[in-house]
């Protein structure tokens, strides 16, 4: 039912080498069609233990972005509710990208990219531990995301999307200012980021 498919190097960081993010999952769901359509399973919580998976989603996020470039993060939920998730675009595309904030980790500092879309319905799953974001690349974007833990406010933080220290290839062209919401605008730099995660 599920296909999980092999991540190629994280990039990292001028001055840094590439580095390989296991705990990160793109997971190619089946699609089983006919001339009326397809039905797909996108979640099992007995397929997804199998797969290394094994943890319970409490909540479910919708998002619409209307433009392209339309730029949500880049975010997490810090201690006592961390959040792991799993995201799947349902209409348009994006660009979804993580960053590996576990301090110690081989990977700290290094991020991933890749394309979810409707048409070939991949999910990426993040676990713990990871900045997110993403970039619409058509306009009236949908994106679904389960989440580990219940939405936190006081527990809310985030890094600069476009940080030099992160160096995050986002596919904007050039002269093109992302829309972003004010508190994307004035998140911090990595380099002020005091990770909680080891």
């Amino acid at each position: 039912m599920f296909q999980v498919l092999d991540l190629p190097m994280a990039s990292a960081a001028p001055g840094r080498a590439p580095a390989r993010i296991d705990e990160v999952k793109l997971i190619a769901p089946k699609r089983h069609g006919d001339e009326r359509g397809w039905f797909s399973e996108v979640y099992s919580a007995r397929t997804f233990s199998e797969l290394g998976i094994d943890l319970p989603f409490v909540q479910v996020n919708h998002s619409f972005s209307a433009a392209i470039g339309t730029l949500r993060g880049l975010h997490l939920q810090r201690p006592p509710h961390g959040q792991a998730k799993l995201v799947r675009c349902t209409r348009g595309r994006i660009f979804d990208v993580v960053v590996d904030v576990r301090r110690g980790a081989p990977s700290y500092g290094a991020w991933f990219g890749t394309e979810l879309s409707a048409a070939n319905g991949r999910q990426l799953f993040i676990p713990v531990g990871f900045l997110h974001g993403f970039v619409t690349l058509d306009a009236d974007s949908e994106v679904i995301y389960a989440v580990s833990d219940f939405y936190a406010p006081q527990c809310e933080d985030g890094v600069r999307w476009n940080d030099p220290a992160l160096a995050i290839d986002w596919p904007i062209a050039a002269g093109v200012t992302p829309s972003l919401s004010a508190k994307d605008k004035v998140q911090p730099f990595f380099a002020h980021f005091e990770s909680p995660f080891m």
